[in-house]
């Protein structure tokens, strides 16, 4: 049986690696055509992966999910401790590619390459964490958590809402999302692809 939170986690996993490849395309697509990209809706993805993932989702994991991994079973420690790691360490490299997206928006073509590098850097780093979550986490959280832990993380899990994952975007973040939709070509968006 698969739970709400795990289910929750993997839809949001999936919505943010289409939003993390949907970054590299754009650029990629704007390096052949010779052009620069729409900073506008890069810096609206990049606030997206920061806004969502980085400070509802990561949370949960690490101040929910993982603590009762732990009190349940002595497996996997080391992995938890380096997944909270990249969770601790997730905000200080989202700063890092925002700021080399600014000196690409600001000086031009001469921070196009460390702009590029430190994105790609950043998605290998996201989906190789998200990969690991679901390959080793996921599954033994299913073994060994009790039906109160799952009660208490589908709760905390289903707040989250994540308009990427199909649920209503929050007043706030409305605009954001049509603007996301409407600049980024598919899967994420209804933009124009290469």
């Amino acid at each position: 049986m698969t739970h709400t939170t795990t289910r929750i986690i993997c839809d949001e996993h999936s919505a943010l690696s289409a939003m993390l490849r949907s970054v590299l395309l754009l650029l990629a697509q704007h390096r052949r055509q010779g052009t620069l990209p729409d900073f506008g809706a890069l810096r609206a993805m990049l606030f997206y992966v920061d806004e969502f993932p980085e400070k509802r989702h990561h949370r949960k994991e690490s101040e929910l999910l993982f603590p009762k991994l732990r009190a349940r079973t002595p497996l996997s420690r080391e992995l938890l401790d380096r997944l909270d790691d990249d969770h601790a360490r997730g905000e200080r490299r989202i700063r890092e590619v925002e700021h080399a997206l600014l000196g690409f928006e600001m000086i031009g073509e001469p921070r196009r390459q460390a702009f590029e590098e430190a994105a790609e850097r950043y998605v290998d780093f996201y989906l190789a964490h998200m990969a690991m979550e679901e390959r080793e986490i996921l599954p033994l959280a299913e073994r060994v958590l009790t039906e109160d832990d799952w009660a208490d993380l589908d709760e905390a899990f289903s707040t989250n809402r994540d308009p990427l994952t199909g649920c209503e975007p929050e007043a706030d973040y409305r605009a954001l999302f049509t603007r996301i939709v409407n600049a980024v070509p598919a899967p994420i968006g209804l933009g124009a692809s290469s």
